[in-house]
């Protein structure tokens, strides 16, 4: 067994690297050639428990996903992401497990919906890679990822209720809710405790090599201690994920540097792996269907992939149409009140708008609201098509197997029906959203023209910001030092104010001047160098600057202060 999963990991990887080389969506490369080469006769079954997967690789996969969501987006989506995570999760649940149930009687109601809890749950990483590459929106990508990191918590919430009724517990709604909201309370707690701790540790220890092996151990802890406490192990990881990803900012640089090629990589070897496993199921499948039912098997599983291919857009269209008209009727409610003057009775008591004045507060409310990420009918049309299943389906369906409550015939009703749904999403939706969304003409100009406005908006602020810092540096320097070479100093101002720094700049000006030393210099640096960070994450929390685009602009600033450490480094082995 584990020369079989290494061999399936080099080449699942190979596979991918091929995909990730040509431009192709990987995970789709990876399930197709892992089908095409279980059909291979010397190829052997690769058979792994269901739970044993589920807990190896659903944490650190939520994790590295819940790191790189935009926790301010993330916010702002939370009512759509909280439809589609959690309220169309329960509906085609319901819908797949009425359906089941009608066609074969055999798996029992409580079967059928342990069977629509384990194919409710899509998985965006194909979706989230398409999109990617072919320039999705924001606000979709927003949506989508927020989505896959809260539908599989329902999802196996659901397993758990319906998998004990099916073991003969008496449970009734009440219980169900109270066994979801238990879930969700222990799992968010249990995650923002693990988030809080890690975070203190990447604060407090400069090793990044350390850090990063307690962080890639991190999500395992938080999930099994979540599971264990009867809670939701995915909110606990994805908690913790949105609060470290959100305060990584603030942690030491080497920390961050270390962190993201480490998570590409982890990412890179689960998703691989997964997809692959997933393929190469077939011949479990085939075995499945070795009984008398077959044609009653292949039935169910046509019509449980048809339930699951409309219940999405049935649900999603009327939705956020509902949604759109209620913002609509709020706006309106807002503009009544300002042509009234209540806002202007009631604006001294709001700390958030009584520097408004009604026009200035009209148009605030109107810019907030109106930009909350609201999807219009072409946005909807390609999230109700990014609806392929993935790990969690297939990985409950092999644990429900085990089920004793279950007779063979259903338990292989229930993979057969898993297997082929996850496949056929796969193949049909993953093949042909690239061909939707370029025939419905989205793409992400509208962020660009945005991001451009916000990053004249914090280059101005920067240069305010870092213009003040340096008087005052210099002022303290000339308290220090006496007077200081004004042209010297001033040509080094000028150097710092510019979006591009010469990382030369402080062995220049050390040349030149008299009294500041090397090491006040590179502190003049880190100095200008801090402040942008903080203008950064000031309009980060503002909501006026994306995550993804502050992210990209710590980045350079990162590289700036390795420039820093490297060039202090060598001048301390010139020294020596």
């Amino acid at each position: 067994m584990d020369a079989q999963i290494f061999y399936v990991l080099v080449g699942a990887v190979a596979v991918a690297a091929v995909a990730r080389w040509r431009g192709w969506p990987a995970p789709l490369l990876v399930t197709i050639v892992a089908l095409a080469v279980s059909f291979l006769p010397f190829v052997p079954e690769l058979d792994i428990d269901g739970h044993l997967l589920l807990n190896l690789v659903l944490p650190p996969l939520l994790y590295s996903a819940a790191l790189d969501v935009s926790f301010v987006g993330f916010k702002r989506s939370l009512p759509q992401i909280r439809r589609l995570g959690v309220t169309l999760v329960l509906l085609t649940a319901l819908a797949v497990g009425f359906v089941a149930w009608w066609i074969f009687p055999a798996l029992t109601l409580p079967g059928a919906l342990l069977l629509g809890a384990i194919v409710a749950p899509p998985d965006a990483v194909s979706a989230a890679a398409i999109g990617r590459k072919l320039g999705l929106p924001r606000r979709i990508m927003t949506v989508l990822s927020g989505e896959s990191l809260i539908n599989d918590a329902t999802s196996l919430t659901l397993y758990r209720v319906f998998a004990a009724i099916l073991a003969g517990a008496t449970l009734t709604v009440r219980d169900g809710v109270w066994q979801f909201l238990l879930a969700v309370v222990v799992g968010v707690v249990i995650g923002l405790v693990f988030g809080i701790v890690l975070h203190q540790l990447r604060m407090r220890i400069s090793d990044p090599v350390v850090i990063g092996t307690v962080g890639l151990l991190a999500p395992f802890g938080a999930y099994a201690i979540a599971e264990h406490l009867l809670g939701s192990g995915v909110l606990a990881v994805v908690a913790m994920g949105l609060y470290v990803g959100f305060n990584a900012p603030r942690t030491d640089y080497t920390t961050r540097q270390q962190e993201k090629p480490l998570w590409l990589s982890a990412d890179l070897l689960l998703e691989s792996f997964v997809f692959a496993y997933i393929g190469l199921q077939f011949p479990r499948v085939l075995n499945d269907l070795g009984s008398e039912s077959v044609g009653h098997i292949m039935l169910l599983s046509a019509a449980v992939l048809l339930v699951v291919l409309i219940v999405r857009p049935l649900y999603i269209y009327p939705v956020s149409a509902w949604s759109n008209f209620q913002d609509r009727k709020r706006l309106a409610r807002m503009d009544r009140g300002i042509a009234s003057g209540d806002f202007d009775k009631r604006k001294d008591q709001s700390q958030r708008w009584g520097q408004y004045s009604s026009e200035e507060l009209r148009s605030q409310i109107v810019r907030e609201r109106m930009a909350g990420l609201q999807l219009t009918w072409r946005d909807n049309a390609v999230i109700s098509w990014a609806g392929m299943r993935g790990v969690v389906t297939l990985a409950t369906a092999l644990a429900a197997s085990d089920l004793a409550a279950l007779d063979d015939e259903a338990s292989h009703a229930i993979v057969v029906v898993a297997f082929i749904v996850t496949v056929a999403t796969l193949l049909l939706q993953g093949l042909t959203l690239p061909m939707l969304i370029r025939g419905l003409g989205i793409a992400s100009e509208v962020d660009e023209a945005e991001d451009e406005k916000a990053l004249a908006a914090v280059k101005e602020k920067s240069r305010a910001a870092g213009t003040a810092f340096l008087a005052e540096k210099r002022l303290e320097w000339e308290a220090k030092y006496g007077p200081v070479d004004v042209g010297v100093f001033d040509a080094f101002t000028k150097r710092m104010t510019r979006v591009e720094q010469d990382t030369d700049e402080a062995q220049q000006v050390e040349d030149a001047a008299s009294r500041p030393s090397f090491d006040d210099l590179v502190a003049l640096s880190r100095g200008w160098l801090q402040v942008r960070r903080e203008i950064l994450l000031a309009e980060r929390d503002a909501g006026n600057l994306d995550e993804e685009v502050m992210r990209e602009l710590l980045t350079a600033m990162d590289a700036e202060e390795l420039a820093l450490d490297t060039r202090g480094a060598a001048r301390q082995q010139g020294r020596a």
